[in-house]
Formats: structure tokens, C-alpha cells, sequence
């Protein structure tokens, strides 16, 4: 994955902590993962411009960036601990950002913006920063689109290829609990994907939604 200026987005910050966040998730994630989470930026950046948000001072562009790139985080080798995946990721990208040199207060925004990114309902109403990783992330899945026209949209994944991303997101967390079952209580969404992706058809809800989305799998 290369970082491209798309014509119609924003530039992807470049201050030394996003730059180490990027490197981070290019190195350790799959490339689909990875392409999923900038889009999932560029999506809630989009989604900020609508709705009037401007930012710095209805929120703060730097670690918008950070929570979304960071928000799969937990679907990598060193994320792989014991909790949701959610849970997980927001711990490993608090500990990364800690070691940044981020205020405990910024840590805390990006680490509860990870947590909460599919939790719907309870994201949006924990603040811009929660609700807006969380769009951006469901706008990825084709929800509440309709602030990016079409060309918008093309160049997007022109820049950043979907590769059948949400099957590869059912397959990584899918392969994690099964190994580790704790880390799929009842009525998560890894473990509906494991329930689903264990009897026939296999088919999870996640890639049913995303084949027949706005922007398809």
C-alpha cells in the first residue's frame, strides 16, 4: 500500500505520529485490512466535511486519523491477545501511541474510539471522535454513503483496492477465536461471525452486507 493524494480527499496527515501509526498498520496488516482502515479516514473525513464539522475545533483531524487507521489493529500478531478484538486493538494502539509520546488524555479519545467502533447506538453519542470513526468504518461497508458521489468513490478505491475485504476481516477474526474462544462472548460480532462462519453456508452476515453494498466486497 502506497500513499496517494487523491484529488477530492484529504492528504493523509504527515506528522511523525501518524506517519508511525501508517507504517505500523502497513507493516502488520494484511494489505486488505490495512487499505479498510485509511479509507475508513477518508470516509469519516468525508463525512466530517458534510455534516459541517470543522476541524480542530469540533475535533481533532490528528487523532480522527489515528483511531481509524489503528481501529483493525487488533486483527494483527501483536493485537492477538485475550479480549474482543475491539478491546484488544484499543489496547495495542494505547500502548503504541503512549510510547509516541501522546497525552493520556488524547491515548484515552483514540483508545475508547477503537473500542466502540461497532458498538452502533453507544459510539454515536461518546463524542465526534467515537461517532465519526464509527461511520467511517461503516461507510467503508457502503452505510450512509450518500455524502460521496461516485467519481469520489472511484478514485478512493482506485487509490485503495477493497480486495475482498470483508471476507478477509470475517477470516482474521474468524481464525483468532478460534484459537482463543474467550475472545468471543455471546453477542459480539466475533462471535456471530463464528457462529456463522461454522455451519453451512458459511456465509457471514458482514460479507452478505458488503456484496451488496454501495461498493461491494
Amino acid at each position: 500500500m502506497t500513499t496517494q493524494t487523491i484529488s477530492g480527499v484529504p492528504s493523509l496527515p504527515d506528522t511523525p505520529v501518524a506517519r508511525r501509526a501508517l507504517a505500523l498498520v502497513r507493516d502488520t496488516e494484511s494489505t486488505a485490512t490495512a487499505n479498510h482502515s485509511v479509507r475508513a479516514w477518508l470516509f469519516a473525513r468525508l463525512r466530517a466535511d458534510h455534516e459541517g464539522a470543522v476541524p480542530g475545533r469540533d475535533y481533532d483531524p490528528q487523532l480522527l486519523f489515528l483511531a481509524c487507521v489503528l481501529h483493525d489493529i487488533g486483527l494483527t500478531e501483536a493485537g492477538d491477545r485475550h479480549q474482543r478484538f475491539e478491546v484488544d486493538g484499543a489496547d495495542t494502539a494505547a500502548e503504541f501511541l503512549t510510547e509516541q509520546g501522546l497525552p493520556a488524555p488524547d491515548v484515552d479519545a483514540v483508545w475508547e474510539a477503537i473500542a466502540l467502533h461497532t458498538s452502533p447506538g453507544i459510539a454515536e453519542r461518546r463524542g465526534p471522535l467515537c461517532a465519526l470513526v464509527h461511520q467511517g468504518t461503516g461507510m467503508d461497508f457502503g452505510i450512509g454513503t450518500e455524502c460521496v458521489d461516485d467519481e469520489t468513490g472511484a478514485r478512493i478505491h482506485a487509490a485503495y483496492p477493497r480486495l475482498s475485504m470483508a471476507t478477509t476481516l470475517t477470516d482474521e477474526i474468524v481464525a483468532q477465536v478460534r484459537r482463543r474462544p474467550e475472545k468471543a462472548p455471546h453477542f459480539t460480532v466475533a462471535g456471530e461471525l463464528l457462529r456463522e462462519r461454522s455451519a453451512p453456508p458459511y456465509t457471514t452476515w458482514m460479507e452478505t452486507h458488503a456484496d451488496a453494498g454501495r461498493w461491494g466486497n
